[in-house]
């Protein structure tokens, strides 16, 4: 049966399906191992115009999921499109593996985004994470775009305290090897997290970052979408665009 003229949908955004979630810690675990070989570390291949912003919130103790995407023009950082859902965590709360547990909810936020955006921007770690596939390298290679962490708070790793001015960062080191960096996004407050998630590399990431100033210390795609879960979770925001 054909549909009428009117009642055509408008294109959504889509992902490739990897793996099934339904798995064990141990699986997954095994899972990253495979995977991180996938992921590739890189300059971008074309020019930025869109940025979306991808973040989770949670009520403790509890297994519903708030997630939201936030999608924002580069040179402008104007709002283009937001969604969120509500959904339930299949998967418990294991350190090293919070990509199990959020990503599910994030792909079905973003198969409703009409807007494909250029770059992506987790509020968490990508390869920033003790076996190199935190959740913006995972999410990455489902999305088979540009991803990036920008994460509050440190997972792995270790570096020197940067500049007190915007802008200064310093290398985070894991065993020996460049993990990302800690930027100063403001002056004079605590830095921010950033490594590449895949297809992008750790200079882009950083400049990207950088680009995103709406004059707080967290980037504004991540910063909105922290915002818009956030509500969504205190029932002040209804899922959906």
């Amino acid at each position: 049966m054909e549909l009428e003229e009117g009642n055509k949908t408008e294109p959504m955004a889509t992902y490739q399906q990897l793996h099934d979630w339904h798995v064990t810690p141990t699986e997954a675990v095994a899972l990253q191992q495979q995977l991180r070989h996938e992921i590739r570390i890189q300059p971008l291949t074309k020019p930025v115009e869109t940025i979306a912003g991808c973040d989770i919130s949670f009520n403790k103790f509890e297994e519903t999921v708030y997630a939201g995407i936030v999608v924002l023009r580069l040179a402008t950082l104007e709002v283009i499109e937001e969604v969120g859902v509500i959904s339930s965590a299949t998967f418990p709360y294991v350190p090293g593996l919070l990509s199990f547990r959020e990503i599910p909810s994030l792909l079905e936020a973003w198969s409703k985004l009409k807007t494909e955006p250029d770059v992506v921007m987790f509020d968490g770690h990508g390869t920033a994470h003790p076996r190199r596939i935190g959740i913006a390298s995972h999410a990455g290679l489902f999305l088979n775009r540009p991803t990036f962490g920008c994460g509050k708070s440190v997972l792995v790793g270790k570096y020197d305290e940067p500049a007190p001015e915007r802008g200064a960062w310093s290398l985070m080191k894991h065993y020996g090897e460049t993990i990302g960096v800690a930027l100063r996004t403001k002056n004079r407050v605590n830095p921010v997290y950033v490594s590449p998630g895949h297809l992008i590399d750790l200079p882009t990431a950083i400049d990207l970052t950088l680009r995103c100033d709406g004059g707080y210390r967290i980037p504004e795609p991540t910063r909105r979408t922290h915002n818009l879960v956030n509500a969504l979770r205190r029932g002040e925001r209804t899922a959906g665009h």
